[in-house]
């Protein structure tokens, strides 16, 4: 069976072959398959991915979800080491103009939790996941509210926005930009089934 690294590898890449087969994957196999990804494809996918799947908000927190219930969305950046994390999310309200979440992962002890709050990105379809701005307050089951501006967290988390794109029903690519500056950073996020 082809793999969705081996389809990331194919040049042209066809974002409409890499979606149905991410689609006719289980759950458990389409997050291995997205955390085999290196960073270098990664990165061909974000340009590829431009303007091919609108996102919204219900695409990370289904409306069937509860208000204040998180979402997981499981995740492989590039970074060469510590790079499978979590990004959660939730709706805080049913009227709520925003998405909140945090980060989760081995080195979230040390590195904070990176809350956020998601944001309509300026280009159609793009959402961002902005750490300039933190929830209102905590949600249960969310670690407790601290700074990304602040101590280690700010050289994960300070002063940046996750772009990201829809790549299909469950999977998605970002890039981290600091300081309004492209980062070479990406990561895959694939939301539970």
């Amino acid at each position: 069976m082809t793999t969705f690294r081996e389809l990331l590898a194919a040049t042209p890449q066809d974002l409409d072959v890499i979606a149905e087969h991410l689609d006719s994957l289980s759950h458990e196999e389409r997050v291995r398959q997205v955390r085999a990804v290196p960073g270098k494809l990664q990165a061909q996918l974000f340009a590829t991915a431009r303007g091919y799947r609108s996102l919204d908000f219900n695409f990370f927190v289904p409306q069937s979800t509860g208000e204040r219930t998180f979402v997981r969305h499981y995740g492989k950046n590039s970074l060469p080491l510590f790079s499978h994390f979590e990004k959660r999310f939730a709706r805080p309200s049913a009227e709520s103009p925003v998405l909140w979440g945090f980060n989760y992962g081995a080195l979230m002890p040390l590195i904070g939790p990176g809350h956020f709050v998601m944001r309509s990105g300026p280009e159609e379809g793009e959402l961002h996941v902005d750490y300039y701005s933190l929830p209102a307050e905590q949600l249960d089951g969310a670690p407790a509210l601290a700074p990304n501006d602040k101590g280690v967290s700010t050289l994960i988390y300070g002063h940046m926005i996750d772009v990201l794109r829809g790549v299909s029903a469950h999977v998605t690519i970002g890039r981290a930009v600091k300081k309004g500056q492209d980062t070479p950073n990406y990561f895959l996020l694939c939301r539970e089934a």
